[in-house]
């Protein structure tokens, strides 16, 4: 655009001059003033010169704007590209209630391993998997199962700038697998289904009272679901009458492609103990090898039902064989081995925690009194104290 009227300039100049030309050698034909012809052609000279600067210096500042604005918005969209290839996880922990408050000192070891997130668990208890009433929020309960420690909880976290996952579960008498609850009658479904919307919507009252980031409608309770659906649809829209914050489920690592109402919630919820290696000491190469096949599964699934997928659960003990049967809680393994747990931990981080299907995860599990678990003769799930938690920390500062 510049150029053209710079011709268009020199154009109009040389015209002009050609001009006054003609009239000077009229003039001195005629003897006309030719002081009079000299200033008039320095008067149009100036003019053009002027016009000149007129036209061409807001056009060239406009150019040089439109060459700001392009490379701010390819900056703006630059930025943006990182920002979005920088989203956290959630690095959570699922921390374990106790019978005692949570105090300042709980909150530090927390802190020194970069949680951003931890899951709250009250309590609800049945008596066997055919019994139909959950039992909960009762005096002779742990302080943190309850309503009253629940909100103590979560405050305190939310003072510290962590967020929370409440997420209520059962606790069948013995230590049964919930995944096996299932009633004899339909009377005893519909008291069992009375019993289990009370306990979820009382707590969901509770999240949503103390803003609670995400709530956990249940865990692990595959026939429940599978012979009630449509209870839990309804449960769902129940859940959102009373609280508005993210909903999910924390479906067993073999159930929760047949979980049908993901597309109620906002996102789905895998309790992760998928095997993946029947190595006494797996090392990380051979961890994160075991992580393909699920990788892939867990990705398709997040594809089906456009959702992001978090890990409610996830973990290792520290025994031989930690890969083999992530799941397995039995104390009569006597085993201990920190190397297995460190490596098993390390694979999934590297294998999962930068993909874009998957929003971040708890780990299983942590406790309050720091300074009185894990360690040295401990082969139970949690890292404290030991060389794993120092893994836990080192990604968790990554992501």
């Amino acid at each position: 655009m510049v150029v053209v009227f710079l011709q268009s300039f020199i154009n109009l100049h040389n015209y002009s001059s050609g001009i006054l030309k003609r009239i000077i050698k009229v003039s001195i034909n005629s003897k006309i003033n030719t002081t009079f012809i000299d200033n008039l052609f320095s008067k149009m000279t100036l003019s053009l010169r002027s016009l000149f600067c007129i036209f061409l210096i807001p056009i060239f500042f406009g150019c040089l704007q439109k060459h700001d604005s392009s490379k701010n918005l390819a900056n703006n969209r630059h930025g943006k590209t990182i920002k979005e290839s920088l989203i956290s996880k959630i690095n959570g922990v699922s921390f374990v209630a106790s019978k005692d408050s949570i105090l300042q000192k709980n909150i530090a070891p927390l802190k020194k391993v970069h949680v951003d997130y931890a899951a709250i668990m009250p309590f609800g208890f049945i008596k066997s998997l055919e019994h139909p009433e959950i039992i909960y929020n009762q005096e002779r309960q742990w302080f943190g199962e309850t309503k009253q420690g629940a909100k103590q909880y979560v405050s305190m976290l939310h003072k510290n700038d962590i967020k929370v996952m409440m997420k209520p579960q059962i606790w069948v008498w013995h230590g049964e697998f919930t995944g096996l609850l299932k009633m004899a009658s339909e009377s005893d479904w519909l008291e069992l289904e009375n019993s289990y919307r009370n306990f979820i919507i009382d707590f969901a009252k509770v999240a949503e009272e103390e803003n609670v980031e995400i709530f956990c409608i249940g865990t692990e309770l595959e026939k429940f679901i599978m012979h009630r659906p449509e209870y839990w649809r309804n449960l769902i829209s129940e859940v959102k009458n009373v609280y508005n914050g993210k909903l999910t489920y924390a479906a067993n690592w073999d159930e929760y492609k047949r979980v049908p109402f993901w597309d109620a919630l906002d996102y789905i919820g895998v309790d992760a103990y998928f095997p993946v290696s029947e190595r006494k000491s797996p090392t990380v190469e051979e961890s994160r090898s075991g992580w393909q096949h699920w990788k892939e599964e867990l990705k398709r699934v997040s594809e089906r039902e456009n959702k992001k997928i978090i890990f409610t659960e996830y973990g290792y003990r520290s025994v031989d064989f930690a890969g083999r049967e992530p799941w397995e809680s039995n104390y009569k393994l006597t085993s201990i081995n920190f190397e297995a747990q460190s490596n098993t931990l390390q694979g999934l981080y590297e294998e999962v925690w930068n993909e874009q299907w998957f929003a971040g995860g708890f780990l299983w599990k942590w406790f309050i009194a720091h300074e009185r678990v894990g360690g040295e003769t401990d082969n139970q799930f949690t890292p404290q104290n030991k060389p794993a938690e120092v893994i836990v920390a080192k990604y968790y500062l990554k992501h």
